[in-house]
């Protein structure tokens, strides 16, 4: 399918500077993969505390992005169900970081679709540096009404 600006990107997520982790969205197939990039640039408010002298992309943060990027995954495959709903992290499994992002890096997030069970999503993240393997997960993530945890 078709890329996705910034723009198009904000009407789907909540999230906006400095804590949006998505800068493009350059592919997905509806119920199958997402593909998005998340340009790691050295003005990111992070790197000023991790670390001033070796600057390095905190993990939490590549997770961030794989769900963040999940969520775009699950607007663009059943926008309906999602509809005046959030998008809410549940759970990280299985959580491997095999090389460091710096500055400079462009992070490409491979989400693919695992399981679903009604408003239960469950991805299979990797995010890649080149064509390296930078960092994988397992990420479950739950719709639900804004402001609406219990269901």
């Amino acid at each position: 399918m078709a890329t996705e600006s910034l723009r198009e990107i904000l009407t789907c997520l909540p999230h906006r500077y400095p804590f949006l982790m998505v800068d493009r969205v350059i592919s997905w197939e509806p119920g199958k993969k997402l593909v998005a990039i998340k340009n790691v640039t050295f003005n990111e408010p992070h790197f000023m505390g991790h670390f001033p002298d070796n600057p390095v992309m905190p993990g939490v943060l590549i997770l961030e992005a794989m769900a963040q990027a999940g969520a775009l995954f699950a607007h663009r495959t059943d926008p309906e169900a999602i509809k005046g709903r959030l998008i809410y992290f549940m759970s990280i499994e299985k959580a491997r970081f095999r090389k460091p992002v710096v500055p400079g890096d462009q992070l490409r997030i491979e989400m693919e679709l695992k399981k679903r069970r009604g408003d239960v999503w469950r991805f299979l993240g990797q995010t890649y540096v080149d064509s390296d393997v930078v960092a994988e997960a397992e990420v479950m993530a739950m719709t639900r009404e804004q402001g609406n945890l219990d269901g």
